[in-house]
């Protein structure tokens, strides 16, 4: 198959710009469309920036992608809140594309940025890529995706999207999640709803007792929870800082690699924590089935 746009050598004696930044066999084409590299194949201050906060997230998932692939021939990753598939593409190019038995679905809600992300990877060659217009939620039972994916993605998938991509990682009994939450309302939203009840009952609802604060603490205490749900399921969990990815406050990075042991005060922990917190309507969302 022909290569589309892939970086040429430069010729002797000529000062490349892109030199240093581009890995071999790199797809020109594609830096275009995502707008890390202007229409002429420049690259300005900004983008150059943006090019590195690219390779910073893949610092994170490469080791992923190498272990699965150092066990076995095949390889399925599953990005939640996929966008116009930024992540998504860089992968397949810098990483599956030579894989011949690693796909990556794209999962999104948006009809044009579906259509825009299969078009792109036809014209890219990129055969190993599928798009699905469906919601996290949807995307649990869609008969078009495997019954086990090795590794699920959901950078900045808002609000509960980001708990229903764990409940999808839990059923496709995924090996790694990469989760970068984002909007975590919900939690939020129920502290505020039995603020008045809260506070005859623990004195710990002083720390949410102003709005400003109601919305931070709500915003830690959602991945708090969500790093005791994995755990109870077996999930070995680092919780970092993604620097140098700067679209977004929301700069929380949270991995969990299936260990198949739980923890084993995770769940009780956890359920602990939202009754003391008065959070006991968010039990089937944290704790569900043991």
């Amino acid at each position: 198959m022909k290569r589309v746009g892939t970086a040429p050598a430069p010729k002797a004696g000529y000062s490349d710009p892109l030199a240093g930044m581009l890995r071999p066999g790199q797809s020109i084409e594609l830096l275009k469309e995502l707008h890390i590299l202007t229409r002429d194949g420049k690259l300005n201050r900004d983008s150059r920036r943006k090019l590195k906060q690219v390779y910073h997230l893949c610092n994170f998932i490469e080791p992923l992608l190498n272990e699965r692939l150092a066990r076995q021939d095949t390889l399925t990753l599953v990005d939640h809140g996929a966008g116009k598939s930024y992540l998504g593409f860089i992968l397949y190019d810098l990483f599956l594309k030579t894989q011949s038995g690693a796909h990556i679905f794209g999962i999104e809600t948006r009809d044009n940025l579906v259509e825009k992300s299969r078009e792109l990877a036809v014209r890219l060659g990129f055969e190993r890529m599928t798009f699905l217009n469906a919601t996290v939620a949807e995307s649990i039972d869609a008969v078009t995706l495997p019954a086990r994916i090795d590794i699920v993605t959901a950078l900045h998938a808002c609000n509960t999207a980001t708990d229903d991509a764990i409940q999808f990682a839990l059923a496709k009994q995924a090996h790694h999640i990469v989760l970068v939450p984002c909007c975590q309302a919900e939690v939020a939203a129920v502290l505020r709803r039995h603020k008045n009840e809260s506070f005859g009952k623990t004195p710990l609802s002083e720390i949410w007792r102003h709005p400003i604060h109601t919305r931070e603490f709500g915003a830690q205490l959602t991945n708090v929870l969500r790093c005791l749900q994995l755990e109870s399921h077996g999930y070995a969990v680092t919780v970092t800082e993604l620097v140098g990815w700067e679209h977004s406050l929301k700069n929380e990075l949270i991995i969990a690699t299936r260990s198949g042991t739980p923890r084993r005060n995770a769940r009780e922990r956890l359920r602990q924590i939202l009754l003391e917190l008065n959070l006991q309507e968010l039990d089937a969302r944290f704790l569900g089935t043991p």
